[in-house]
């Protein structure tokens, strides 16, 4: 019995981080999305950050990745902001 190959998931882009990241919180705005495939770093603003903690505001945007964080996305480095904050 044959067994079927694995999916191949391909590399991330930054772009798709970007589409997911605005996606999942609908006020945000990526202003910053780079990286190599595999180590990226992301730059959000949102003002629903208003009022929450630096590590709660990362366990957001790692929310988004669950699962793929060590894998697919080998390394993020996020910067969180509300609107005022990136004045």
């Amino acid at each position: 019995m044959a067994l079927d190959p694995l999916p191949v998931l391909n590399d991330p882009s930054p772009d798709e981080l970007r589409e997911r990241i605005e996606a999942a919180i609908p006020d945000s705005r990526v202003t910053e999305a780079d990286g190599d495939g595999h180590h990226f770093r992301v730059t959000v603003i949102s003002d629903s950050f208003e009022g929450v903690s630096r590590i709660n505001r990362h366990r957001t945007i790692n929310e988004i990745f669950e699962g793929e964080l060590g894998g697919r996305i080998h390394a993020l480095s996020i910067s969180c902001q509300t609107s005022e904050e990136a004045k």
